[in-house]
């Protein structure tokens, strides 16, 4: 209430900010107003899947860097004074870790997503894409010069069409085929190896998003991708705020493509480099991965025991993955439950549009090693209970 009266105050001395509350209001009547909350609860709501955020592994890693004077800021780009020795060596080792030619280190897999996508597609090019992919892909799409198309969800068949389609009408570059391993709101996964032999055989690139499959999923967790990684027509992003505990994005792909990346992609280029100090917990991240294997087991083990008991107990078809949707439709009623399983510890959040399609408002739960079996039974039980009751 103390917030709306603010806003009203301050409306009234500067009428220029009205349309923008009437903005406000209006996602506010739609159920699709967002505020700012801090964590608390036990987690079903972060992408920390294997507890590294507070790991103290990497936490040690860190208090030694900064002993031996590792800088906490960059202070200018890359292609400036912003080169950190602790960038190229993360980059170089995450190259041997993943199986790519060469890696570079971005900001983050919203930075990194936009410049990808804004910078190698060419004009004569031509993208097709999941319909569902993440905001940032369709951001850096949408910067492109490249024309191109979404087409429904894991449809190899749409695809392939699409590609025929624009062939047909003069289309003389090369078609973009760009998907998610494993899809941040519904936690399925995409046929990788269909989508890769379509780009082989109609002279293409395949450009993979492993944001949350990465550290989890694949040999050594290195993703759905892993088998891919290295060809000189796929590229492949790596987000490291996820799995890995962190913050940045690596993104893999040939020497040259690496090299179109740093002179072309104005995201790389014009932005200050990430902090030395996040280089150095990314690669210490990627050396949990390959020293403590019993961390994806456990998480792995988790997830099955979570979509087990989300099938039996909720009724609700599952992904079989760390992300579990669980489908309320209406945003109002999304929202309601979501708030109910907060006031009891568990902290889970309502996911509506336009993050995700008009009527598919649900709760997204996300498996982490930051909970245990005992705590997913007891937040499975008592969302059990507020669906029932919210039906009534």
């Amino acid at each position: 209430m103390t917030g709306q009266v603010l806003i009203s105050q301050t409306l009234a001395s500067r009428p220029r900010l009205a349309r923008y509350e009437a903005r406000l209001r209006q996602f506010e009547r739609k159920g699709r107003r967002r505020a700012l909350a801090p964590p608390a609860g036990l987690d079903f709501t972060s992408n920390d899947y294997l507890g590294l955020a507070t790991s103290p592994r990497l936490r040690a890693a860190l208090l030694a860097a900064i002993d031996r004077g590792v800088p906490a800021g960059a202070g200018g780009s890359r292609l400036l004074r912003g080169n950190h020795p602790e960038h190229e060596a993360l980059e170089a080792e995450a190259a041997r870790f993943f199986g790519a030619e060469r890696m570079l280190y971005f900001n983050g897999g919203y930075t990194a997503n936009l410049a990808v996508l804004s910078t190698l597609p060419q004009r004569n090019d031509f993208v097709v894409h999941d319909a569902l992919i993440h905001a940032s892909a369709h951001a850096g799409i949408a910067a492109g010069r490249a024309p191109a198309v979404a087409v429904a969800h894991n449809d190899v068949a749409a695809f392939e069409q699409a590609i025929r389609t624009w062939r047909a009408a003069g289309g003389s570059g090369h078609p973009w085929i760009v998907a998610e391993s494993l899809y941040s709101m519904d936690g399925d996964t995409a046929p990788l190896a269909e989508l890769m032999a379509l780009a082989d055989s109609h002279d293409g690139f395949l450009y993979v998003d492993e944001a949350h499959a990465t550290g989890v999923h694949g040999p050594g967790g290195r993703g759905f991708a892993a088998a891919l990684e290295g060809r000189d027509n796929v590229v492949v992003l790596h987000t490291c705020g996820k799995a890995l505990g962190s913050s940045g994005a690596l993104v893999g792909a040939s020497a040259i493509l690496c090299d179109v990346l740093v002179n072309h992609a104005a995201p790389f280029i014009y932005a200050t480099a990430p902090s030395p100090l996040q280089a150095v917990l990314v690669r210490e991240a990627l050396g949990v991965l390959a020293d403590e294997p019993e961390r994806r087991e456990r998480e792995l083990t988790l997830t099955a025991f979570a979509n087990r008991l989300v099938t039996e107990r909720l009724g609700v078809e599952t992904s079989n993955s760390q992300i579990l949707p669980v489908i309320i439709g209406d945003n109002e009623r999304c929202l309601a439950l979501a708030e109910r399983m907060q006031a009891e510890g568990f902290d889970i959040r309502a996911i509506r549009p336009p993050t995700v399609p008009a009527g598919t408002a649900r709760l997204r739960i996300a498996i982490t090693l930051n909970v245990d079996e005992e705590a997913i039974e007891r937040m499975v039980d008592r969302l059990a209970v507020a669906m029932k009751e919210e039906r009534r």
